[in-house]
């Protein structure tokens, strides 16, 4: 084998005096791609901002060495940087719109980066630009180098940081979790291109993910980092099949798959009786139409045409489909949050659309929602206790010091220590995060709750905690859920019913075992396939 393009050796790295990279090492060949894994605050992400020189300003590297292509990394100056950092290091950050710059074009920014090191410049550097979006797979590029960030979808957005990542022709690419927030469909299509794009110009990849089916798939190595160490390194393949340490076993067991059973547990003791089984469903929706008006006189968008699906009491039903299927749309209408242009939903009987006033309002004691970002619904001022109390002071219900109890309670039910009450988000952990939100929509003691992809942002390990927690609730509470998710395998997992959603319609709809196992749609068929992970068993069979 080739020398090594990339050498980390015994790398240690601080946050305000505090260690939380102990002695890292390994190593990246040329053409290779070697995978970095592990749940958050394993220190794979650090790392990573240690090759490229960008620790947050808390961070320092304490000691160890990191060489590119025999060039000492380690105390590089600020102007030495710049002629590695994008020249003979590119990066694909996680979060397209943090990275992007909001008020200038998609074209200018990619065109910036040949500017930068001296490769293009106006004219030359704009028709490069092109070219450069075109062979990361923006269709249209052209066009949609002149748009901004805001006029782009999650995966379009994604590319122009791999074109932006590629401009310089860099020797070494470090993406760190570039496709965790993307479908499975556009993950896919986003990785073949990167994969195609390297393996064409002989660059190596770092590739920084939480997803050890996506590093099966696409990395030669892998690295398992846990608590700031390595623990393990081998192939995708051997990593896969024979894992040897037991945090890797551990995370193997906590990824979700087709072959998973629904998740069963045993009742705890009840704190409401469960509610009996109906033969009417406690939600029904009937020829549900939505449809959003576009410039232009009389142009219409229809989001969600003619959906139909019910939900019994203590059942969950999963919505899966790709970004802009009209799922979290559906959600929307189903909660009244949005208004539907036909058709009609109704809520134990009742229809929704004609509830005012005083009955409008106890349907929202009944019906609550988990959003996706736990980072995003939680006010980052408002200690965690009063978060959850605060839906019982809104409909009067108790004195200060019963909420307080009740927010106790529901903190022992999600599995949160008591002394969290009085922490603040920014003190919480992503998966802690997301169980504060699900006790805030439990305060009302709910009978049906939308959980609008609650465990996307989440690491496998903590995903499968969240996971279990719900179906605990609905075990302990009789709870109805509407679990809307892009990820087939994490649905497969909790849902007894599953519909599934394309353009606004829903193509298909049957039972869990059903879908994953004998699909009738062809989109479902291209999403089953979609799924990473699988490509490596293939390898390995």
């Amino acid at each position: 084998m080739s020398s090594p393009l990339l050498q980390v050796r015994d790398l240690k790295i601080s946050y305000s005096g505090r260690e939380v990279v102990h002695g890292v090492s390994f190593d990246v060949h040329p053409g290779e791609v070697v995978a970095v894994v592990g749940e958050s605050g394993s220190g794979k992400s650090t790392t990573a901002h240690a090759v490229v020189g960008l620790l947050a300003g808390n961070g320092s590297v304490d000691s160890g060495s990191v060489l590119l292509e025999g060039d000492e990394l380690v105390g590089l100056s600020d102007r030495a940087w710049r002629t590695v950092r994008g020249a003979r290091i590119g990066l694909v950050p996680q979060d397209p719109t943090l990275s992007l710059n909001p008020v200038k074009r998609i074209g200018d920014q990619v065109a910036e980066a040949l500017h930068v090191h001296g490769l293009a410049k106006g004219a030359v550097a704009r028709a490069r630009a092109v070219e450069l979006l075109e062979a990361a797979g923006l269709p249209d590029a052209h066009v949609r180098a002149r748009q901004y960030p805001s006029e782009l979808s999650g995966g379009m957005r994604q590319r122009v940081l791999i074109a932006i990542g590629l401009a310089a022709g860099p020797r070494l690419l470090v993406a760190d979790e570039p496709t965790s927030a993307l479908d499975v469909t556009v993950q896919r299509q986003v990785l073949d291109h990167l994969e195609g794009l390297t393996r064409e110009a002989g660059t190596a990849v770092l590739f920084i993910t939480h997803d050890l089916a996506v590093a099966a798939d696409r990395a030669s190595r892998v690295v398992v980092m846990s608590q700031g160490e390595v623990v393990e390194v081998g192939t995708a393949q051997q990593v896969l099949t024979h894992p040897q340490h037991e945090y890797t076993r551990s995370l193997l067991a906590s990824a979700p798959s087709l072959s998973s059973a629904r998740i069963r547990v045993e009742p705890r003791q009840r704190t409401t009786p469960p509610a009996p089984r109906a033969a009417e469903p406690l939600v029904q929706v009937t020829s549900l139409v939505k449809e959003f008006p576009l410039p232009g006189r009389g142009n219409v968008q229809r989001a969600v045409s003619d959906v139909s699906f019910a939900i019994g009491r203590g059942e969950t039903v999963g919505l899966v489909g790709e970004s802009g299927s009209g799922k979290t749309t559906t959600a929307r209408l189903v909660l009244g949050l949005e208004r539907p242009t036909s058709g009609r939903i109704r809520f134990d009987g009742a229809d929704t659309a004609g509830l005012k006033g005083s009955a409008w309002r106890e349907l929202r004691r009944r019906v609550q929602l988990v959003y996706q970002n736990p980072y995003a619904s939680l006010d980052p001022r408002i200690a965690v206790g009063e978060t959850i109390a605060e839906p019982l002071r809104a409909f009067g219900i108790g004195d200060r010091a019963s909420r307080r109890r009740r927010a106790a309670e529901l903190l022992d039910q999600v599995r949160l220590p008591a002394d969290a009450l009085e922490r603040r988000p920014a003190e919480l952990s992503g998966g802690q995060r997301q169980r504060v939100a699900i006790a805030r929509a439990l305060a009302l003691e709910p009978e049906f709750v939308v959980c609008d992809e609650p465990v996307s942002a989440l690491d496998v390990s903590v995903q499968a905690q969240i996971l279990e927690l719900l179906v605990q609730l609905q075990t302990d509470h009789g709870l109805s859920y509407l679990f809307i998710s892009h990820d087939l395998a994490v649905v497969r997992q909790i849902s007894d019913r599953v519909g599934v959603m394309r353009r606004g319609e829903l193509v298909e709809f049957a039972t869990a075992d059903e879908v994953f196992s004998t699909p009738q749609h062809e989109y479902t068929v291209e999403l089953l396939e979609a799924i990473p992970g699988r490509r490596a068993l293939e390898d390995v069979s």
